[in-house]
Order: C-alpha cells, then structure tokens, then sequence
C-alpha cells in the first residue's frame, strides 16, 4: 500500500453487559491517542488521519487490547477512504463546515 495519508472513521461497539461500554470506548480512544495519529472524536465514531499501515495497526490494537482485557465480545465498525495518489484528510472533506 502506498504512503499517502487515509482517512478513517473506528466505531467500537462492546456488546459486554459485565461493565459500562463507555469505559470500553474510553479504553480504544486511550490506544487510539497513543498511537501518534491524527484523530478527532467524535459522539459516535473517531475519526483518524494516518498512513494505511498506521490505521490499520492502531485497528490492531484496539482488538488485541479488548480481547487481553476480557472483553467478550464487540463489534468494530470501519470506514477507509484511500486515494491512490494523494493523501485524504477529514479536514478535506469537513473544513468547510467547522465553525
């Protein structure tokens, strides 16, 4: 894959009843953050701006993580946006209606 900027939206969804899912979501935000990527959190979903490998690795984490913790079972849903020659940001596509 190439090493243009992607952009991509992670929605994590822990369907565990043992604890809150929000101290799940506060968990993959926590790795998300680490990561060094660009992000910006949204109420439903965080948004990422990063290299393909970079988005794809923190997806990585965030499901290793969930399963060494306990979680037992989640849902992550995932939407990539790739450009073959250029990168693409979500400020690209969003600036215009950021106040």
């Amino acid at each position: 894959m190439h090493n243009h900027l992607v952009n991509a939206s992670i929605q994590v969804l822990p369907l565990d009843q043992d604890r809150h899912p929000y101290l799940w979501v506060d968990e993959a935000i926590a790795i998300i953050q680490a990561s060094g990527i660009k992000y910006d959190v949204g109420p439903f979903a965080t948004v990422l701006d990063g290299s393909y490998n970079e988005v794809i690795r923190v997806v990585h984490q965030v499901n290793e993580h969930l399963q060494s913790s306990g979680c037992g079972e989640w849902i992550i849903n995932l939407q990539l946006q790739v450009r073959a020659d250029s990168d693409i940001t979500g400020d690209e596509k969003t600036s215009q209606y950021k106040l």
